[in-house]
């Protein structure tokens, strides 16, 4: 290769967007996918309401929350192979057009089934613009600026898990349950609209690096769905990953602590009702504040230390080869860097995240069980809801590095990578959801959270596993697509 040709190709930017226009768009796609956790359980405050209102038990509404994390587990797969092969718009439009579909219907809920089976369809429609959003963040964005992206785009989802709480129960006490639903219609068309309007096709195989015209808005489904073969090649093809050792170690840390939080949120209404009965429901609903509050944070601050520990390990990267410093894209497209230690670069905080998680689960069920103790201890809410944030900012924190990684070792199938890691910890953490109250009924919540906290230390080797032999691991898959 000629010496003109190696300066033109390190000439070539990974994107030809500007850091603003990409930050706009990260900010947007990241908006679209804030849908999935503010309506995974924004109902929370009002199951006895909706128990009463469809002559159900609470339960039975509980169970609700179950079947959306088991859809939102398996649909982003369907619509993440479908964003990799056809594009981020048809996949984007695809989905929140059924999400808004859902919403309408649910705004005229009549009895259980229908909210059972348009849960599971708001579910399908909402999940998948989390792996969409990866996808585009990944078309736009280097390795090295891609962690501030994808904290960011965690940080603004996470903002709606924050405020979910309360938005429901104001809108439960003042118009009733359906007019949650009401809500989620309205912003889901409004960011509908918005998205056909300004959203550009980012997707690679398409757009290359924005330089290459795009024509239209998109290809008709019809002619997406021609090659029926071909598209079912690309569901299957990301579930072939988890039988990569060091992806499987990745998947199955970020699943157990997924679920040891989705237990510790799903259980918070009982636990606090129990502990504390004095609660309103709009206290109720401030109490998931910390919680939200914690992913907000978790989100944010891992982002911007996954980009200055990546830049410290490029740069140590860079003098070890004799590259110049301001040398760009070392780590980016049309580079080998079958050698750079992408798994270090980013697992460096992951014991402190998993530490902090297991001595707060550990904590967590004693902070409601001594407010029993009256005689010795004076209730006290703030500890579980400190604890909440903490359990929230490390397991978020440690989603967050896991995504990050996972989308560096397959930035050119990044949607359907994102899509088999929340298929794995939804499963899992739907399982999580469904055994943690009886739990906490057999032999109440210290010992449950000790349990809890118990399973999830045996699992913290897999972070030294991953640390250990990732990196090889990474390197041998390389070299077998090299």
């Amino acid at each position: 290769m000629s010496s003109s040709s190696t300066n033109s190709d390190h000439a070539e930017p990974y994107h030809v967007l500007s850091k603003r226009q990409k930050w706009n768009l990260v900010f947007f796609v990241s908006l679209a996918g804030a849908f999935s956790p503010l309506s995974s359980n924004i109902y929370f405050p009002a199951i006895d309401t909706i128990s009463q209102d469809l002559g159900v038990n609470a339960s039975l509404v509980a169970l609700t929350i179950t079947v959306y994390m088991v859809v939102q587990g398996i649909a982003p797969s369907l619509f993440g192979a479908l964003s990799d092969a056809s594009g981020r718009r048809i996949a984007f439009s695809v989905s929140l057009a059924i999400y808004t579909v859902a919403n309408l219907a649910l705004a005229f809920t009549s009895n259980y089934p229908m909210l059972m089976v348009l849960r599971g369809l708001q579910a399908a429609g909402s999940a998948a613009t989390i792996s969409i959003s990866a996808g585009v963040i990944a078309d736009i964005a280097c390795p090295g600026e891609r962690g501030r992206f994808m904290g960011t785009n965690a940080g603004v989802r996470m903002t709606g898990q924050a405020f979910r709480p309360i938005i429901g129960g104001l809108l439960n006490s003042a118009w009733g349950f359906r007019s949650i639903f009401w809500l989620l219609f309205v912003l889901s068309v409004i960011v509908l609209v918005a998205l056909l309007v300004f959203l550009p096709e980012t997707q690679r195989s398409i757009a290359g690096n924005g330089s290459i015209p795009l024509s239209g808005l998109h290809k008709p489904l019809a002619y997406v769905f021609s090659p029926p073969k071909a598209w079912t090649e690309h569901i299957l093809h990301p579930l072939a990953y988890i039988f990569e050792k060091d992806i499987a170690a990745l998947l199955a840390w970020g699943a157990v602590a997924y679920t040891a939080w989705s237990m510790v949120t799903s259980s918070t209404t009982t636990l606090l009702l129990h502990g504390f009965p004095f609660l309103t429901e709009w206290q109720l609903g401030l109490c998931f504040l910390p919680n939200g509050a914690g992913c907000i944070a978790g989100s944010l601050s891992t982002g911007w230390l996954l980009d200055q520990s990546f830049k410290r390990v490029e740069a140590r990267y860079k003098a070890r080869h004799g590259i110049p410093p301001e040398e760009h894209n070392v780590a980016g497209a049309g580079s080998d860097t079958r050698d750079f230690p992408y798994i270090r670069a980013r697992l460096r905080l992951m014991p402190l995240y998993s530490a902090v998680l297991v001595v707060c689960l550990a904590a967590y069920g004693p902070s409601f069980e001594f407010n029993d103790l009256h005689r010795y201890f004076t209730p006290n809410l703030a500890a579980p809801l400190i604890l909440q944030f903490l359990i929230a900012f490390s397991a978020t924190a440690i989603f967050n590095v896991n995504s990050t990684v996972l989308v560096d070792c397959f930035p050119d199938r990044a949607a359907g990578a994102t899509a088999l890691n929340n298929l794995v910890r939804c499963l899992l953490g739907a399982a999580g959801v469904s055994v943690v109250q009886p739990l906490i009924g057999a032999v109440r919540a210290m010992r449950a959270f000790f349990i809890v906290a118990g399973v999830v230390a045996l699992c913290t080797p897999l972070i030294w596993v991953e640390w250990r032999w990732g990196e090889r691991w990474r390197r041998e898959r390389e070299g077998r697509k090299a």
